[in-house]
């Protein structure tokens, strides 16, 4: 089948129907790089406007895992399933989920990413634990699941590159908002693991990509919707970002708070979430669960993940030293009353302007920087008492930081 471009993309752009095998041929052209950029640019743009339905955004999925390596697993293995967040401010679920999970004999192959924008990436707070390796093959993957049952690693080179390609296309091409386009960039990667469940976690409001809980509603039956089609389970929940999970905001921090809720204790938003998405995918209750945070079971898997990433677990409890920032103050309460807002897309800006996000994908990332003890919606405070600690580079850092806090934060008597 010989796949005449142009055709292809005029005909999406009338709102046909595309069949599934000229979309392969389509995802192979343009990986192998046979199609051009600016063909796939106006065949995007003609999705953005037109749409997908259920079987050809599967389609796009399909070949967009299988423009790669995918997991194979062996014959015998036990359910293997993960979870995908579309991101948030101070989201450190997969830091304690991973673990949790395959402590009750799942295996969990999560593959993670960066994080842009406001948005924290668990790759990145993986690393502010010294000597975390997240670059591992699929092979050094396979074998760490048949030894601890879980994994936490970067995306390789061989791994969905269709997706690599034509994200980074649609970030040039204002292409990024496409239900389809966005169901078939998580769903590839995800699917890719060869799972059998996979939860979402799907994020409305400031400080999450999709701002309304009506959106978040569309892509996660858009995303269940491909599952379907794959033959893979799919559940989903949509969660609020209008204020920040857990209490503290930047890599290091979050790991700390990870490691309080994976030894029982923890905010207690950040420790339903992770039961809420956990049980999902997991062959046990939410009690027996439960269990596994406070007997310290789930933290021991950590310390094995951990150990079998090229980490010394000791090293944890010492994070707060290990990653501190020079500046280290408390950001008092102008007047007493009850906190009503803490906006969660204004922390993530002020955590990206001390250090602890990136603007680009090549940038960096400061480790020690950013807020932790941060109060929540709800909470009564008095005036001079602390809404938080903010960690700094420097005290022009710190004098910015404490003003965007100063409009995320309202308190009303």
């Amino acid at each position: 089948m010989k796949l005449h471009v142009p055709t292809l993309i005029s005909r999406k752009r009338e709102g046909e129907a595309l069949d599934p095998a000229e979309i392969r041929l389509l995802v192979d052209g343009y990986t192998s790089g046979e199609i051009p950029d600016y063909q796939m640019s106006a065949f995007a743009m003609a999705v953005y406007f037109k749409g997908m339905n259920a079987v050809e955004t599967a389609a796009l999925t399909r070949a967009m895992l299988e423009s790669g390596d995918v997991f194979e697993h062996p014959a015998g293995h036990p359910p293997v399933v993960d979870k995908h967040s579309t991101g948030g401010i101070g989201d450190k679920v997969s830091l304690i989920l991973a673990p949790l999970v395959a402590c009750t004999g799942v295996w969990v192959p999560m593959v993670s990413g960066r994080g842009l924008g406001i948005t924290g990436g668990t790759l990145d707070k993986l690393e502010s634990i010294p000597g975390f390796k997240v670059g591992i093959s699929l092979a050094e993957a396979g074998t760490m699941l048949e030894k601890i049952g879980v994994v936490m690693m970067g995306q390789t080179d061989r791994f969905c590159p269709a997706d690599k390609k034509l994200y980074a296309l649609r970030d040039v091409t204002g292409t990024v908002p496409s239900i389809p386009l966005i169901t078939a960039s998580i769903m590839s990667k995800k699917l890719a693991e060869s799972l059998d469940k996979l939860v979402l976690d799907v994020k409305f409001g400031s400080g999450a990509f999709m701002k309304t809980e009506a959106d978040a509603r569309v892509l996660a039956d858009s995303m269940i919707a491909v599952g379907k089609e794959m033959g893979v389970e799919v559940h989903a929940i949509l969660n609020p970002m209008a204020e920040p999970l857990g209490r503290a905001v930047g890599n290091s921090l979050e790991v700390v708070e990870s490691l309080d809720c994976l030894e029982g204790g923890g905010p207690a938003d950040l420790r339903q979430l992770v039961l809420d998405l956990a049980e999902k995918i997991s062959p046990v209750p939410r009690v027996e669960l439960e269990g596994m945070l406070d007997d310290g079971r789930a933290r021991r898997k950590f310390d094995e993940l951990v150990s079998a990433h090229g980490c010394n677990p000791a090293d944890l409890p010492r994070l707060g030293d290990i990653h501190r920032a020079p500046l280290i103050r408390e950001f008092p309460a102008p007047d007493t009353g009850t906190v009503v807002k803490v906006d969660a897309g204004i922390v993530g800006q002020a955590a990206l302007q001390l250090g602890a996000g990136r603007a680009r994908a090549n940038d960096g990332v400061d480790h020690a920087v950013g807020f932790d003890q941060l109060v929540k919606c709800g909470e009564p405070i008095h005036q001079g008492h602390p809404l938080c600690r903010i960690h700094a580079r420097t005290v022009v850092d710190f004098e910015i930081a404490e003003a965007m806090l100063g409009q995320a934060i309202v308190i009303e008597p």
